[in-house]
């Protein structure tokens, strides 16, 4: 009787390794799939049929998408490109409801397509999707014209409440900090979440009306058309020309619109710029309201500010 040798392993064929993928062909692979999904929708809503280079886009997308049973690699990519635009559509609203109010729907929807495709989403968290939305208005008037001022301000409270609504707060600064203070040296910092805004119109009221209208997200649409139809007397109150300044802030988990005198205005700015306290002091002179300066009306002002939370130690910038 025979005995089998035994079987060399060696010898089997071994099945084909699987193509290594680089790292820098994943990298493309990622930026080809960003730039479809994030490309403009076509005015029906749907994908754009041509690439860039006006070949067709099933084309493109056939070479990094499989068809299933049901879809093709266009279809499928297609819910993807639609969820991405529907979705910032969706916060866009949410987020601007004032500046949908003073546009309306048409026009904001036209701002919105046209500033999402300049400036698409680069960051991890939806609240910076209007960063560069009032540096984009001032560059694009006729796209909000003949309401040109009246969008730009209203577009930097709402830029400014949710700066307020979720930005950093730094440790407060309380008034017995200051006690034994030069006001030639001291310089202090105002929390990152609040904004001081020069605006020409007298929007705080009429954003908080609305805001207070907007209802949920799902109801915004039909409810915004509505309070446009409701306020017709009252909308044009606030069109009206009146400078006012503002600090827009958060306090105990709430946003607030706080107006200002043109000199408490001009002291804060100037603080927030570095002037020494001293210095700010002597800007907000020149800034021609302060002439009624008394010290227990500017101890008051500190007192009122310190309370609110407003005053924290100076970061300095690093020198390169």
């Amino acid at each position: 009787m025979k005995r089998s040798k035994p079987t060399d392993s060696s010898s089997k064929p071994k099945p084909p390794s699987p193509k290594r993928q680089t790292l820098g062909e994943l990298q493309d692979l990622q930026r080809l799939m960003a730039k479809t999904v994030m490309r403009p929708l076509t005015p029906a809503a749907k994908m754009n049929p041509c690439w860039t280079d006006g070949t067709p886009t099933r084309n493109v997308v056939a070479g990094f998408i499989k068809p299933n049973d049901r879809l093709t690699a266009f279809e499928r990519l297609q819910l993807y490109n639609r969820q991405y635009w529907f979705r910032l559509l969706d916060c866009f609203y949410e987020d601007y409801p004032g500046l949908r109010a003073v546009l309306g729907e048409r026009k904001f929807t036209r701002l919105a397509r046209e500033y999402f495709s300049a400036c698409p989403s680069a960051s991890f968290t939806m609240r910076n999707l209007g960063q560069f939305l009032v540096h984009f208005i001032e560059s694009h008037p006729k796209l909000v014209a003949p309401e040109n001022q009246l969008a730009l301000d209203m577009a930097r409270l709402e830029w400014a409440h949710i700066e307020a609504f979720d930005n950093a707060a730094e440790t407060p600064i309380t008034p017995d900090d200051m006690l034994d203070a030069d006001p030639q040296s001291l310089r202090l910092g105002l929390q990152p979440y609040l904004t001081l805004l020069r605006l020409n119109y007298p929007l705080d009221d009429f954003l908080i009306a609305v805001r207070r209208d907007q209802g949920l997200r799902h109801e915004a649409s039909n409810a915004m058309e509505n309070q446009r139809k409701r306020l017709p007397n009252k909308f044009k109150n606030f069109q009206r020309s009146k400078t006012i300044y503002l600090a827009v802030h958060r306090h105990r988990n709430s946003v607030f619109y706080k107006r200002l005198r043109a000199d408490q205005f001009a002291l804060l700015t100037a603080l927030r710029e570095g002037s020494p306290l001293e210095k700010a002091f002597a800007k907000a002179v020149e800034s021609g309201s302060a002439a009624r300066f008394q010290p227990k009306q500017i101890t008051k002002w500190f007192q009122d500010w310190s309370a609110l939370g407003w005053f924290c130690h100076r970061v300095e910038a690093k020198s390169k």
